[in-house]
C-alpha cells in the first residue's frame, strides 16, 4: 500500500467514525488501532472476526460485559465497560470496519 493510500485510509472519516467514542469510553487506554497494547489491536480483532457474520453482536456483548481468555499470550482481561447497548454496537461496528 502506498503512503498516500495508507494516509487516506488512516485519516478517512470512516476510520475515525467512532474513535472519538472509544477515546471517551477509555477503550484506547488498553487498545490501539494498529498495535497491540494491553489488549489486541483493533485491526487484529477485525481480522480475527472478519468472516463471522455475528461479529458485531458478539463484540458488542464483549465490550459491555468484558472478556478474557480469547487471545493467546499475555493479555489483560477486558473489564465490563460503562457503555449503552447502542454505544457498544457503534464501537463494535467501528472496530469491524478497520482493515
Amino acid at each position: 500500500m502506498s503512503a498516500l493510500a495508507l494516509s487516506a485510509a488512516l485519516f478517512s472519516p470512516l476510520a475515525h467514525a467512532d474513535q472519538a467514542l472509544a477515546n471517551a469510553k477509555a477503550c484506547m487506554a488498553c487498545h490501539e488501532v494498529a498495535a497491540k497494547k494491553l489488549g489486541p489491536a483493533y485491526k487484529e480483532v477485525a481480522a480475527k472476526y472478519a468472516k463471522d457474520k455475528n461479529a458485531v453482536a458478539y463484540l458488542a456483548e464483549k465490550i459491555q460485559k468484558g472478556s478474557s481468555g480469547v487471545w493467546k499470550g499475555p493479555m489483560a482481561a477486558m473489564p465490563a465497560n460503562a457503555v449503552t447497548p447502542d454505544e457498544a454496537k457503534k464501537l463494535a461496528t467501528w472496530v469491524m470496519s478497520l482493515k
